[in-house]
């Protein structure tokens, strides 16, 4: 058998995909073993979590986050500015985000039927 590096592949959820899939029951990590053909960490930025404070769901949004995701630290910034700059597939279902993250040529992982992910 062969040494070889295996790539570790960022998957950042931006906030709005993540309290979508809680409240959808989407079964993330078997979704994202069905699309991605690499190894792969789902990540969120601490300013996600910022967002979630107060929202329906939001608490259980940040618990299950902190359970099973990395959680990147980042600097001042708004979080879609903060999610254009990030090298990763970011997980998104918000319209102008998917925009800009197209035009710099970035992977998009988007739901489809309401549980399915798929790359856009």
């Amino acid at each position: 058998m062969q040494n070889k590096l295996v790539s570790m592949q960022k998957v950042i959820l931006d906030t709005n995909f993540l309290l979508y899939i809680l409240r959808n029951k989407v079964d993330l990590f078997s979704e994202l073993n069905r699309i991605l053909d690499q190894n792969y960490k789902v990540c969120i930025l601490d300013k996600s979590l910022d967002e979630l404070r107060g929202k329906k769901l939001g608490k259980l949004a940040v618990e299950f986050a902190k359970k099973y995701f990395k959680i990147i630290k980042t600097k001042k910034g708004k979080v879609d500015d903060l999610l254009l700059k990030q090298d990763a597939i970011i997980a998104t279902m918000d319209k102008e985000l998917k925009e800009k993250l197209k035009k710099r040529k970035k992977q998009i992982i988007i739901i489809r039927q309401k549980k399915y992910l798929k790359f856009d």
